[in-house]
């Protein structure tokens, strides 16, 4: 049963003026993804947290609670499987299916998620 479903959009710009801000990254972004983060070119670390960020965000919208309710960034983790399938995990309601979607363009990053019960 479908329990929520929730989008976000982001322009790349607004995120290329915080990544050189390590409390905006530490902010958005675990630890396990901070690895990852440290280890791209400036390009794919916006297009990273943009993605991330967005993601949460979505998240968030899906659960109906929004940032800072019952859900913070820490809460959740994105990460992806061996063909690049993202993930999203929610430290708190681990219940749950979450199937998540990112997309990056040129000036923009998005994410769609839609959350799952597996109980009726």
């Amino acid at each position: 049963m479908i329990k929520g479903i929730g989008v976000d959009l982001i322009e790349l710009d607004r995120v290329a003026e915080q990544i050189h801000h390590a409390a905006f990254v530490k902010r958005i972004l675990t630890a396990a993804e901070q690895k990852t983060y440290a280890t791209l070119n400036d390009r794919r670390k916006i297009e990273f947290l943009a993605g991330h960020f967005s993601a949460k965000e979505a998240y968030a919208k899906a659960k109906g609670t929004g940032i800072g309710g019952s859900v913070s960034f820490q809460d959740l983790t994105v990460s992806y499987n061996a063909s690049g399938q993202p993930a999203l995990k929610d430290r708190l309601h681990s219940a749950d299916v979450i199937h998540l979607s990112i997309t990056h363009t040129k000036h923009a990053a998005a994410a769609f998620v839609v959350i799952e019960s597996l109980s009726c």
